[in-house]
């Protein structure tokens, strides 16, 4: 389903519920204006067409012991489908991995690490990533310090509507200010001139 397909109850659905997953949906159904059917069903709907990916805590990783974070950029030797799938599965298996992107630039794969300590990353570095035949090049930043992170998505764009052309944005300016539009200014200009 296009974004185009998500109205402005599904974009509050979604709002509400990556703001608090744990709402109920009698809760949910009363923050964006419905009965609970209507809610529920809408909600599956999302759910089943993937807007809704699941629903989890978000964990504090310091309170759990996992202080260090490291952005690792990665240069794989050869972009063959082979090669490169099985160095993706190797790192999507790795639980230390929390996210990895295909990046632009002088890398070729950005991957957030997290771990207890700089002994485990150098586990996870020389005893996994090295190891794989493919990965050509390494390179570690370690976060000194978090200012954000798992944020929300920005939904932002969804409440928008969508613009118009320039040419139809005039038309509906016109219109606004009670102005004709400018094509009957036109058959006006010309009938002026016979």
């Amino acid at each position: 389903m296009p974004i185009s397909a998500l109205d402005a109850i599904d974009c509050r659905i979604v709002a509400a519920l990556q703001a608090d997953g744990r709402l109920t949906n009698l809760e949910l159904a009363e923050r964006v204006g419905l009965s609970p059917s209507p809610c529920l069903r809408r909600v599956k709907r999302l759910e089943r067409d993937g807007y809704i990916a699941g629903y989890r805590a978000v964990l504090q990783r310091n309170r759990l012991g996992l202080g260090l974070t490291v952005f690792v950029g990665v240069r794989i030797g050869a972009h063959a489908n082979v090669e490169a799938e099985a160095f993706l599965d190797a790192v999507v298996e790795m639980a230390e991995v929390v996210a990895c992107h295909l990046v632009s630039g002088e890398t070729d794969y950005l991957l957030e690490v997290v771990v207890p300590d700089l002994d485990h990353y150098q586990r996870l570095l020389v005893g996994k990533l090295l190891a794989l035949p493919i990965v050509r090049e390494v390179r570690s930043s370690i976060a000194i310090q978090t200012h954000k992170a798992g944020a929300p998505l920005p939904l932002d764009h969804l409440a928008q509507p969508a613009r118009l052309p320039e040419k139809h944005g005039n038309v509906l300016r016109r219109k606004k200010e009670g102005r004709p539009p400018e094509r009957a200014l036109g058959r006006r200009r010309a009938e002026k001139n016979r």
